[in-house]
């Protein structure tokens, strides 16, 4: 049994050895994060059912007496001689990163090919193997989470690898013409490495995916390096000027071959790989940014084709087109490229989408200091200046502090703040917009303090009518914010708050209600009308935002508010309108 324990040893040893060289490969990379479409699927079980033949192949032959005979390559065995190999653990591994469906049909592949080693005989095989596929498929369907990869964890893989090394033993227990004496000979060898070799595989499989989380926390924090740099560049609007600015800083930033921004119909700028025909002031010449451009959706190429370059010799083989909006349309695309296909992950493709969101918010920014000039309503513009910079830099810092401890998180609070302001920005050019617009604001600033602030307030929304009905900008954004400041002061928990939207007749109530620790009599009679001072503020935004309700619908709009020990309630009541 030591004899075979140590070369079983030898042969987990080969595989380990493969799945080293295999997470180094990018395109196996890549099937990791695309391993539910059929593609990556079918490549998976390519991939695994070699690892399962060769472990058939490089088996230790064992003849009817338990001796063991040294062989290099098992192409065919007698029958009634068994082999103590390693296929287990190439399906188990297989059915863990693919699921039931990839183990399954690597099990089936893996046991056809130990029956044509040797003869029907060894018939169970077929099934035995299929079925710890699937059964270890199924582990995988229970660890996966939405837009993010995870892998069974090293320590869980023991467990698995385990059970279903166990469960091969009991068919060769039952239905191999040694049955008993097999088992005896090879159970605690083949289970115990099998085992651990599951773990190590997974070890490596882990490691891999702590490299690439590290990764996503850098690229996390340059796309808010990038973003400060390249600001002073989109405020000035986007033209050729500044794309080049902005181009050759991403590029120094990053690690992709080439970068281009284009406006909807020429090219702006381009820096790296292509730039003898990717000229600026020429006609787009790609195919996929002009589909980009259509369907204001991001575009993915993986080869020259999908690229659909106008010049053969063209050297950029993958790219990445993200299309720049305002106000939900197009202004032009951010587009980034490799020439090896093989170096465009879904991290590249993670880094371009916020880059790509971070700056329309910019050219938003831009677009609206221009218009701003043009403004004529003092209301509006008196709300701008409600903008709190110390609500921004918290939430730069609260990004920052969460980059390292959780990257995936800290990307979704940069989209949240660069959601926040693309609404602040949109509200100094309209004077009314849908209720859908002003929850995705409200709803942005609530993901930002609420990080901040974990369990510290429950927000509850009773939306009694549709999301298109129409209202002034900030309105809700205001109430909530005063709430969260002002009401809960000394208090770390039970602090609710209501916000009521509903259609009653022609007027739409607006309703945000607090169970905090009320306002007093001599400030109540103020708030809405005069500046308040307080610790946390002084007022302005709830006597702007009342200025302008009054000053679009009438007095009867006015803020009311009802206060007492047990909270706040704030109500306005405006003409109902939809889109």
């Amino acid at each position: 049994m030591l004899n075979l324990s140590l070369l079983m040893l030898e042969r987990v040893g080969i595989v380990i050895i493969l799945a080293f060289l295999l997470v180094n490969v990018r395109l196996f990379r890549r099937l990791l994060f695309q391993r539910d479409s059929l593609n990556a699927k079918v490549q998976l079980i390519l991939i695994f059912s070699v690892f399962a033949i060769v472990s058939n192949l490089t088996g230790i032959e064992i003849d009817p007496h338990n001796n063991l005979i040294s062989s290099v390559i098992l192409t065919g065995i007698p029958q009634n001689y068994s082999i103590a190999n390693t296929r287990i653990l190439a399906i188990t591994v297989a059915g863990i990163i693919g699921g039931p469906y990839v183990g399954g049909v690597v099990g089936i592949i893996a046991g056809v090919h130990r029956v044509i080693q040797g003869s029907m005989t060894a018939w169970f095989y077929v099934p035995s193997s299929a079925l710890i596929g699937i059964l270890s498929g199924l582990f995988f369907q229970n660890k996966t989470r939405k837009n993010r990869l995870v892998v069974m964890t090293p320590m869980q893989g023991i467990v698995v690898g385990l059970l279903m090394e166990l469960i091969q033993m009991a068919f060769i227990l039952f239905f191999s013409p040694t049955g008993w004496t097999l088992v005896k000979f090879i159970a605690i060898p083949m289970v115990t490495l099998n085992a651990v070799g599951t773990f190590i595989f997974l070890s490596i499989i882990q490691l891999f995916l702590n490299q690439e989380q590290e990764a996503r926390a850098v690229q996390t924090h340059d796309v808010l390096e990038l973003a400060d740099r390249t600001l002073p560049y989109f405020r000035a609007g986007l033209n050729s000027d500044s794309a080049t600015k902005v181009a050759e800083i991403i590029k120094r930033y990053t690690n992709f071959s080439a970068i281009s921004l284009t406006s909807t119909n020429e090219i702006l700028a381009h820096v790296g790989a292509g730039s003898d025909h990717h000229v600026p002031n020429k006609a787009m010449v790609t195919q996929l940014s002009e589909k980009a451009i259509q369907a204001n959706h991001i575009e993915i190429a993986h080869s020259k084709e999908e690229i659909g370059c106008s010049n053969p010799n063209c050297p950029l083989e993958a790219a990445i087109v993200i299309p720049l909006d305002v106000d939900n349309q197009v202004v032009g695309t951010l587009k980034m490229y490799y020439t090896d296909s093989l170096m465009l992950t879904p991290v590249e493709e993670q880094l371009a989408t916020g880059l790509g969101s971070t700056f329309s918010s910019q050219i938003a920014l831009g677009a609206a200091e221009v218009q701003s000039k043009l403004v004529k309503d003092a209301e509006i513009k008196s709300l701008q200046a409600q903008i709190n910079p110390h609500f921004f830099f918290n939430a730069i810092n609260t990004i920052s502090a969460m980059i390292r401890r959780d990257s995936e998180q800290a990307r979704t609070l940069l989209l949240q703040l660069s959601t926040y302001f693309r609404a602040n920005l949109m509200g100094v050019r309209q004077t009314e917009i849908t209720l859908a617009q002003e929850k995705e604001h409200v709803n942005a600033y609530l993901v930002l303090e609420q990080t901040r602030f974990p369990d510290k307030y429950q927000i509850d929304f009773d939306i009694q009518t549709d999301s298109n009905v129409k209202l002034p900008p900030f309105t809700i954004q205001v109430l909530v914010e005063n709430a969260l400041k002002h009401a809960f002061a000394g208090r770390k928990s039970d602090n609710h708050v209501q916000i009521i939207v509903a259609a009653i007749g022609q007027q739409l109530k607006i309703q945000v209600a607090d169970n905090g620790n009320g306002i007093a009599a001599d400030r109540l009679r103020q708030l809405g009308k005069e500046e308040v001072a307080s610790e946390h503020g002084s007022g302005t935004a709830l006597q702007n935002l009342n200025q302008r309700l009054v000053g679009i619908y009438g007095q009867n709009s006015a803020l009311k508010f009802d206060s007492s020990n047990n909270g706040t309630t704030v109500t306005t009541y405006i003409p109902l309108k939809k889109e």
